[in-house]
């Protein structure tokens, strides 16, 4: 058809045009002296940056406080331009990342991704050596650097010496899970009819009263959701929130009134986690015992992420807000929920959803939380078939970075969270982590890079870097802090405009601030460095 075939030429002339003008940008870059480049850089990135925090104070339509970076991600995973949307007011941020592409070529799917020249080990050493000799950092200290381009180390101390990550691990349990389960995974929350023959005799899934007079036995079953709520839904896009227990109410009651019931007893079925459920480092604000069904994490405040005091039975509480709900829309809910086998053959009678894994692995990240993690740990071990406890969730982590060849040796996941310091880690295989995920080759993995917290402004980065500092708003980058641990690993692109990932591990540490501002430093000084 000739306005097809006019539209191609088109859009050909205007391939080859963009190609030229990112070549020339490319060339122009490179025959700047370095400072040049360094103050484009910046320049660029606080542009950028600023739009992005500005559209998300116009308009937070996300699942969660900072919205969803739903637009970097998929623009990410086909290798395109870039830029964080937070929702439909917010959409001119996606110019920001172009005017990156063309002063360094480098942003990702940019034409000179790269051709920038390649940082050195020497270079990098000259600049990192000194750093990581600050008295603030413990006895041990590692540190891995890779080049994305290159897909290898370019500067590494003692990268392959297992050390206590705290919440770094965090991104092994998401490349794990991502890998296991895939980004569009979502998990189940469900509402069967209890009054199968399968029902344990006893329990509340067995039917109580002949099934012939109204009244009907129905189980909630958890599927392990770690971000189910029931609290009201925020404004936004429906599809953006997660799923919810008054959205299962109403289907439920809804589904029950069509059948002429109106009056039920309750059980639940958290069955689908087994182990113990109380982490070891015993009842903790940092933590709730982990169960395949619970709401709003188990807290017993209004807020969202952080430590908060914790229901010490998840499922139960989470049983008793979804019959409150039952009652809101007229169903009579005889008697306390009680603990209940789903019959095998269960009919199904209403169903909710979580977010896709990958929205799950960003809040995850962004903002540290430990809940989400220890969840996502066993819905690995579910997938790949073992227990989903504590010590099966490691065993399925650890055989999940395995299949991908990644550099265990040592490794050691005691938990999912990285509360527990019988963890173990390299600095290597943080930086491999994050070396896959920021690969083109592995779109699945985008996530672990999108969900990083950006260094003055978001999640556990958003204090650390004060107003001004050389590494806010271009370091990305997952904190880990325990007492006598700080480790920080993350992504930069550096001032000659390579991508790098980077991990620093420090054990030991008596000045938890002075440590973290050390790491901040060397995080900071990769940005920075041209280094050749």
């Amino acid at each position: 058809m000739p306005e097809t075939g006019s539209w191609q030429v088109r859009w050909q002339s205007a391939q080859r045009s963009a190609r030229a003008a990112g070549d020339a940008a490319l060339r122009r870059w490179r025959a700047a002296p370095r400072r040049t480049r360094q103050t484009w850089r910046l320049t660029a990135v606080s542009a950028a940056t600023g739009l992005a925090v500005a559209g998300g104070a116009v308009a937070v339509s996300g699942p969660w406080d900072a919205g969803q970076r739903t637009a970097e991600r998929a623009a990410a995973a086909g290798a395109g331009s870039g830029g964080e949307r937070h929702g439909a007011a917010t959409d001119p941020v996606r110019g920001a990342p172009p005017v990156l592409s063309a002063l360094g070529g480098s942003a990702p799917g940019g034409p000179g991704r790269a051709g920038a020249p390649l940082p050195t080990g020497a270079g990098l050493a000259e600049v990192l050596a000194p750093l990581l000799k600050d008295p603030a950092l413990g006895p041990l200290r590692t540190a891995s650097v890779r080049d994305v381009a290159a897909g290898r180390e370019v500067f590494g101390v003692r990268a392959d010496e297992p050390a206590t990550p705290a919440s770094t691990v965090k991104l092994a349990v998401a490349v794990a899970a991502l890998s296991a389960l895939g980004p569009d995974h979502r998990i189940a929350t469900t509402v069967v009819d209890g009054t199968g023959k399968a029902g344990k005799a006893g329990q509340a899934g067995e039917a109580r009263d002949g099934g012939d007079t109204g009244k009907h036995s129905i189980i909630l079953v958890g599927g392990g959701d770690p971000t189910l709520t029931a609290r009201a839904p925020k404004p936004g896009p429906a599809a953006d929130r997660p799923a919810n227990l008054r959205t299962l109410a109403e289907d439920t009651a809804r589904a029950l009134k069509q059948r002429g019931t109106t009056t039920v007893t309750l059980g639940y079925d958290a069955s689908a986690y087994s182990g113990p459920d109380q982490h070891p480092i015993g009842p903790n604000e940092n933590i709730a015992p982990v169960s395949a069904l619970m709401a709003d994490e188990a807290r017993l405040d209004d807020s969202e992420f952080g430590t908060a005091p914790r229901d010490a039975a998840p499922a139960v509480a989470a049983a008793r807000a979804f019959a409150g709900q039952l009652r809101e829309r007229g169903i009579t809910v005889d008697g306390d929920p009680a603990a209940a086998h789903a019959p095998r053959q269960a009919g199904e009678i209403a169903t909710v959803r979580s977010l896709p894994l990958a929205a799950l692995v960003e809040r995850m990240l962004t903002h540290s939380d430990n809940d989400i993690a220890e969840g996502l740990a066993r819905q690995t071990a579910i997938a790949a078939g073992k227990p989903a406890s504590f010590a099966g969730a490691g065993t399925a982590v650890r055989d999940a970075l395995a299949a991908r060849h990644l550099p265990l040796t040592g490794a050691v996941f005691a938990d999912g969270s990285g509360l527990d310091r019988d963890d173990r880690v390299s600095a290597g295989l943080l930086s491999r982590l994050l070396l896959d995920a920021s690969s083109d080759r592995h779109p699945e993995l985008r996530s672990v890079v999108t969900g990083l917290p950006v260094a003055g402004f978001t999640g556990t980065l958003s204090g650390r870097y004060p107003d001004k500092s050389s590494g806010a708003g271009t370091v990305r980058a997952k904190t880990g802090t325990l007492t006598g641990v700080n480790t920080l690993a993350g992504t930069v692109v550096d001032a000659d405009g390579r991508q790098l990932v980077f991990a620093f591990m420090t054990s030991g540490t008596t000045d938890p601030q002075g440590a973290q501002k050390a790491l901040d430093t060397l995080a900071s000084a990769v940005a920075e460095c041209g280094c050749r």
